[in-house]
């Protein structure tokens, strides 16, 4: 009996100890894989110094996956980002992602105060023709977004107007193409003032 029990509790360790020997396996790859790629744009910890590179931290996990996914299909256009992803796997995607998502997103102030006050009103008015779909609509009143739509709290604001000239441009079209719709009625002011209100959501 006391063998049994020996048994049966070396099988209870071994069950408890291989999630756990598989998490940091994963953790591992991930933290390679971003300590010899990502961080030179993006930083170990999501957080971006450089305007023209998002910053991740915080970031839905499968939306980054799918992000990945689309610049190595070919489906979303970086010169950049494309030799970065060309070598690595779905499953290397995923980790990024979950690896992003749990860095912790930083407080940032706004640049441009007045400018960011107009841009709240932007974010959360509601467009008719674009079927009464408002900024907030759909990425939430905090711009935490959801598993499949981007957190957009806290992004850099240059980073922010780029997407939205994008958007308007039909140059993105990996993504919803709602955003088109809402983004081309958007004026120069308006991408402005949306970004700013943006970048200062904690």
């Amino acid at each position: 009996m006391a063998r049994l029990g020996r048994r049966r509790l070396a099988a209870a360790a071994f069950a408890l100890a291989a999630p756990a020997a598989a998490q940091a396996a994963d953790d591992a790859r991930a933290a390679e894989i971003v300590q010899g790629r990502c961080f030179i744009c993006h930083g170990v910890d999501g957080e971006s110094s450089s305007p023209a590179f998002p910053r991740l931290a915080g970031q839905h996990a499968r939306y980054i996956e799918r992000q990945l996914a689309d610049y190595k299909a070919g489906r979303r256009k970086s010169s950049a980002m494309q030799p970065m992803v060309e070598e690595l796997s779905p499953a290397d995607f995923l980790l990024l992602g979950r690896y992003f998502e749990a860095r912790r997103p930083r407080a940032h102030a706004v640049d441009d105060v007045e400018l960011a006050q107009a841009g709240r009103h932007v974010y959360q008015r509601s467009d008719p023709d674009a079927g009464g779909a408002a900024c907030a609509t759909c990425h939430g009143a905090d711009g935490a977004g959801s598993e499949t739509l981007p957190r957009l709290a806290g992004q850099h604001a240059q980073y922010t107007e780029n997407q939205l000239l994008a958007f308007s441009r039909r140059e993105r079209r990996s993504d919803n193409a709602l955003m088109h719709t809402i983004a081309s009625r958007l004026s120069e002011h308006d991408r402005r003032a949306v970004a700013a209100y943006l970048s200062g959501l904690p």
